[in-house]
Formats: structure tokens, sequence, C-alpha cells
């Protein structure tokens, strides 16, 4: 029975593992796409459906949540000079799974031509597409002051 149970343990984890892999590999291929202004890589990565908004405080101090849509999301990363570059430097992955839902948290922070743009955090959510890792909801938080920047 012991050694029943340790067998399951182990190709449980190496299951869990495997769908970790996956998942980063989604997040990796999508700022890859971000980084390169290759909207059909982003394409790859994210569900048809997908929702995205950012969170940041004002100048007035207050808290906004803004909405964004899908088409203005790619439209301006297509439109990204060729000589910009943009680098999404993601700090790590906090990584929850159940069946065919995840979520991701990564803390990040922004650059543009190797200068500091801004902190944050991500919070991805994915939808297990018959195989196929999607993101459907993408939320981040934007800031310039508290970051531990790495220049």
């Amino acid at each position: 029975m012991k050694k029943l149970l340790l067998v399951v343990l182990v190709f449980s984890c190496n299951f869990i593992n495997a769908q970790e892999d996956q998942i980063k590999n989604t997040i990796h291929t999508f700022f890859k796409g971000l980084h390169n202004g290759d909207t059909a890589l982003i394409a790859t990565t994210i569900h048809k459906d997908l929702k995205l908004q950012t969170t940041f405080v004002n100048n007035e101090g207050n808290n906004v949540l803004k909405n964004e849509l899908k088409e203005n999301f790619l439209k301006s990363i297509a439109n990204k000079k060729k000589e910009d570059v943009w680098l999404e430097n993601l700090l790590y992955f906090e990584i929850s799974i159940d069946e065919n839902l995840a979520s991701v948290w990564t803390p990040y922070e922004f650059y543009v031509n190797g200068s500091f743009s801004h902190c944050g955090a991500n919070s991805f959510q994915l939808f297990n597409n018959n195989g196929n890792w999607e993101i459907i909801f993408l939320v981040d938080s934007r800031r310039r002051k508290g970051c531990e920047i790495k220049e």
C-alpha cells in the first residue's frame, strides 16, 4: 500500500510540474511576442475572449481600474517602433491550478530602451483549452515608487 501511495504521489507531482511548465511557457511566449512586437505570437497564447485591465494610482492619488480592449492592446504592440526595446522582467511565478483553470502571479519590472519605466504585478488567469493553456484574463498593477529595481 505504501508503494502504491508513493507511486501516486510521484505521478501527481510530475503531472503538476508538467502543467506548471506549460503555463510558464505560455506566459514566456506571450512576453516574447510583447518584446518583439509580434502579435501573431501573442495570439497563440491568448483566448479569443481575453479580458485586460490595469490598476494604478493617478496624479490625484485616486486608485484607478482601467479596462482595455484586446484589439487595442494588440494594435499598440503591432505599432511599437522597431527601434524601441521593451523588456518586462518577471521576478518570480506563483502558480495555482485546479483542473482546467490556473492563476499566476508575476511581479515585474518594465524597461523601455534599457531605462526603468515602472514596476508592479501581473495576475494571469489561464484556461486549459483541450491541452493548450490560454490566457483568458490579465490584470496588472503599475507604479514607479516602491520598486526594487536592479539596474
